[in-house]
């Protein structure tokens, strides 16, 4: 008997081979038209269809098999345009093939304008129910730079347009100048720019545009049964969602991290230093080309940038923002610092001194009337190189906190005298109840003096622009024990929490504002551990982690629109204009290391060593997890590798959201807010420390009695 089902299970296990060789074998090969790098035919191969490459449309079309299909796709895209005369067009439709063509010249019958037009915010947009559940009408795709053939045609599948909306366009079509992007015609498939370029061109979700591909191949070989279980990607997480970590994957990820300052070229070197300027004009546009890889990095001396924007070009590079401001100086000190000591390297010590020397003392970020003793102004940090003049008190608050880890990594109290003179400096025109508003402006405080603010009445519960700045008090509090640091703040915090949440102003998202006010409220624990103090900070975390997803990610979660300074756009004509969130409603699955888990970041790991809270400490590993698992990997666009971008679809597992807001995408890198504070952070967890500790020896309590005397006269009661 157990011979018998032996031989039955052979030749059913013979049957079932044969069969699905005669199968594979039966399955026409794809004809394709293009260059042997296209990233069509990689992914074939990847896949393991078969493949008849032609060198030009007229090769393929007379050597197809009758009844197949043809593939033409765009070479030296976008400089040359595919073509195609009409004699083939007519070979083709006698020998029954279905063509697929992109970006072409001119076809018989169809009117292609001969223009081509450049985008930078427009996305296609799904019309057709032909894609399958997966991408219905009104889905939204991304095509970088996309270089777009003017046409008329009717009944498209996709259009490309400005609209609105995470992955649907939530207008519709509305005040939209929609240019079809794919469309049948006949026997024909016509896509009037280049979809193959979808790897080269990073063109997201890729989940998404498989779909595309998936149906585009199957419509001209007539096989539905064509899948792409395998895709070709140039810059991918470094980690998969449930992917087995290895031992030194943080070590790995810090290493990874600093390495990306050098790869980008964000250090400005002297030699290419007026190509910054001039890219970075007055600030208010500071884009252009990427740095170029055989350019020198600089030591620290003349700065480093913020990062890249969000524009990616149709050839997969990236847009640079050539901005130096204040902030990112500061971070990137305390990163530089926290890895020359992490990763034993002493030249990291050397740029990171560099960089604050560049702040204090080689910049006009503290001189002229904010380095004179008598001005109001005095001790106040400008905001950018382009905007001495300008004080965000949060820039302030990141460029402190930045130089107060540095000079703990570098054993110095070099500038203890400057970074107490800037807490000092945004105190004194603090108003009564403790706020301050998002900024001041070097006019304004001349003309009306420091006192005018220190006795104003401001109510502004907006921890995004006020919180870091309490933390800063009270750090500088917990050092010196000087009482007003200690009473303004706690009146500013306890009006805070009092008005939450619905009186919260909210910037680009709600949980922007809770990650920032945990710091404050978890160092206020150090400073007056109360049983109230204690219920304010667990509050506020047990809200903030309250969606926290199983891979880490705390996703965005929009408050109250009347309460928002940058809501979603209202229309599809207001996508891209001004600063807005990364999703459209609650429930989208995106988290935001430039504006949330990057702070949350950071001071989860404080609450936890404040409170010494397990459940805050798992919180904090789970969200590293993640933060590790989503850095870039590209071995392609160096610039790239070992990054993070702002934003981060969890539920695709893909570098994808709303790309609406002006200046800081979703594409968007930046050298200080999000890079140095999970550099930083991963740093302290792996030394199983806080920042309160790490700092812990500081002795800038041995200026503060002149800096008091200078900023107050005889002191403030």
């Amino acid at each position: 008997m157990n011979i018998k089902r032996l031989v039955n299970s052979l030749i059913l296990f013979l049957f079932l081979s044969s069969a699905a060789m005669y199968s594979r074998a039966a399955a026409a090969p794809v004809n394709l038209c293009c260059n042997n790098d296209n990233n069509l035919y990689a992914v074939l191969r990847k896949n393991d269809i078969a493949v008849n490459l032609y060198g030009t449309p007229r090769e393929a079309i007379l050597n197809a098999p009758e009844g197949t299909g043809v593939l033409i796709l765009a070479e030296s895209y976008p400089r040359r345009k595919a073509s195609i005369d009409s004699r083939l067009l007519r070979i083709a439709q006698e020998k029954e093939l279905r063509l697929y063509v992109e970006f072409p010249s001119r076809l018989a019958g169809l009117d292609l304008k001969d223009t081509v037009l450049s985008t930078r915010l427009e996305r296609g947009v799904v019309l057709s129910d032909v894609f399958g559940k997966r991408l219905p009408p009104m889905s939204i795709l991304g095509i970088n730079g996309c270089h777009i053939i003017p046409s008329s045609a009717r009944n498209p599948l996709i259009v490309l347009g400005r609209v609105a909306g995470f992955d649907k366009a939530i207008y519709g079509l509305d005040s939209v100048n929609a240019l079809p992007l794919l469309f049948r015609t006949g026997n024909m498939m016509v896509a009037t720019s280049s979809l193959s370029d979808f790897a080269t061109g990073r063109y997201e979700p890729e989940s998404y545009w498989r779909t595309v591909w998936q149906y585009i191949l199957s419509w001209v070989s007539r096989d539905k049964k064509i899948k792409l279980r395998h895709w070709l990607s140039y810059v991918s997480p470094m980690y998969g969602r449930n992917q087995p970590l290895p031992a030194n994957a943080m070590q790995s990820s810090i290493r990874e991290g600093v390495r990306w300052f050098f790869r980008g070229h964000f250090f400005i070197a002297p030699s290419w230093q007026k190509m910054y300027l001039k890219y970075q004009g007055n600030g208010e546009s500071p884009y252009g080309p990427p740095v170029k890889s055989s350019w020198p990095n600089g030591n620290g001396s003349l700065g480093i940038l913020e990062g890249e924007a969000s524009h990616i070009y149709y050839n997969g590079t990236q847009e640079y923002r050539y901005w130096v401001r204040s902030d990112n100086q500061g971070q990137v000190a305390y990163a530089l610092a926290a890895a020359g000591h992490y990763l034993h390297k002493k030249d990291y010590y050397r740029i990171a001194t560099n960089l604050g020397n560049f702040i204090f003392y080689h910049s006009d970020l503290r001189s002229g009337l904010k380095n004179d003793r008598k001005s109001p102004v005095y001790g106040l940090i400008g905001w950018a190189t382009t905007h001495p003049w300008v004080f965000y008190e949060d820039d302030n608050a990141r460029v402190l906190l930045g130089m107060i880890g540095a000079e703990a990594y570098l054993h110095t109290d070099r500038w203890d005298k400057k970074i107490a003179e800037g807490i000092m400096a945004n105190f004194r025109t603090t108003g009564r109840e403790g706020f301050r508003g998002p900024w001041l402006s070097q006019n304004a405080i001349l003309k009306n003096g420091w006192k005018h603010y220190w006795d104003k009445n401001v109510i502004d519960p907006n921890p995004h622009y006020e919180g870091w700045m309490w933390a800063c008090y009270l750090w500088l509090y917990g050092k010196t024990g000087y009482k007003p640091l200690l009473t303004k703040t706690e009146t500013a915090i306890r009006i805070t929490m009092q008005d939450y949440p619905d009186k919260w102003i909210w910037s680009n998202s709600m949980q922007q504002e809770r990650a920032r006010m945990i710091l404050p409220l978890a160092w206020l624990v150090r400073v007056d551990n109360t049983p109230l103090h204690r219920k304010w900070l667990n509050e506020m975390v047990t809200d903030l982690l309250k969606y926290q997803a199983p891979c880490g990610a705390i996703p965005e979660e929009l408050g109250p629109l009347a309460n928002g300074l940058y809501p979603p756009p209202k229309s599809n004509p207001a996508y891209g204009t001004k600063e807005a969130p990364l999703i459209f409603k609650n429930g989208e699955p995106v988290a935001d290391m430039l504006y949330t888990d990057n702070f949350a970041f950071f001071a989860l790991n404080e609450a936890a060593h404040a409170t010494k809270n397990k459940k805050y400490m798992a919180a904090t590993r789970k969200l590293a997890d993640f933060l590790i698992r989503i850095q870039v990997r590209s071995t392609k666009f160096k610039d790239l590798d070992g990054g993070w971008f702002r934003a981060f679809d969890y539920g695709l597992w893909d570098y994808w959201a709303s790309n609406s807001d002006a200046g800081w995408g979703a594409w968007s890198t930046n050298t200080g807010w999000i890079q140095s504070w999970i550099i930083c952070t991963d740093i302290l967890l792996e030394e199983h420390q806080s920042f309160w500790s790490l700092t812990g020896d500081s002795r800038i309590g041995d200026v503060m009695p002149q800096t008091v005397k200078v900023m107050f006269g005889t002191g403030t009661k």
